[in-house]
């Protein structure tokens, strides 16, 4: 009877372990889920802080002049200026430099190997 008993809880406690086990494994996948939900929340919060200022200078009366002011618009005292292109100018070409060399004839490149040809130089 003893052993039966002995058996029953130890059948019992092990049950009891792998429940434990199971249950701390889905703590821990729940508390990473509940990491990425907040990083998600924390990126949502930061878009909507920074749509909420971009409608707020969109309603503003400094976008409306910019926009006035992009599209030629003016406001009363304002001097319109259009700036109108150039004509087209074409451009001179810089003149080309040519590199002559002077002629050697042969018979001076063989006695330049032979002696010093500098003072021979035509």
């Amino acid at each position: 009877m003893r052993y039966v008993i002995l058996v029953i809880t130890l059948v019992l406690l092990a049950y009891l372990v792998m429940e434990f086990n199971s249950r701390t494994a889905e703590l821990n996948r729940l508390r990473s889920d509940r990491e990425a939900v907040s990083a998600r929340l924390d990126s949502k919060r930061a878009t909507k802080a920074a749509l909420e200022a971009e409608i707020g200078y969109a309603s503003s009366d400094a976008a409306a002049m910019k926009w006035g002011y992009e599209n030629h618009m003016a406001r009363p005292g304002d001097f319109i200026i259009v700036p109108v292109q150039a004509e087209k100018v074409t451009p001179t070409p810089a003149p080309r430099v040519v590199i002559t060399t002077p002629e050697v004839s042969s018979w001076q490149r063989w006695l330049s190997l032979f002696i010093d040809s500098s003072d021979l130089a035509p």
